[in-house]
């Protein structure tokens, strides 16, 4: 998909008319951005955006986040532990205290 973000009034207002025109394109609209589907059209319109708005436009492309392909399995354990954790003000880095589960500091600098 495409990830259109806009950045003034001007651009807001046309991208609002661009996903009324083209509903067949927009995945979703969330304010002050748009996923178009990555088709030809959806990078036309987003490529016609930037034309008209330049850097008040940035176009992003995303891809589905696979949590089974991506993370690793103590952190999806974790994250799972986690929310079914007793107490529900139990800050995660007391929790994790004295377990398997991965601390915060080595996640926070673990890229994926």
């Amino acid at each position: 998909m495409l990830l259109v973000v806009t950045y003034s009034q001007g651009a807001r207002t046309t991208l609002r008319n661009v996903c009324r025109t083209h509903e067949s394109a927009v995945v979703r609209r969330l304010g002050r951005a748009a996923l178009f589907a990555e088709t030809e059209l959806g990078a036309f319109l987003a490529l016609r955006l930037r034309a008209k708005h330049g850097d008040d436009v940035q176009i992003e492309r995303t891809r589905p986040f696979n949590e089974f392909d991506t993370v690793p399995e103590s952190v999806r354990e974790a994250a799972a532990a986690y929310e079914d954790r007793e107490t529900a003000s139990t800050p995660y880095a007391k929790f994790a205290a004295g377990t398997d589960h991965p601390d915060p500091e080595t996640m926070r600098d673990a890229d994926l």
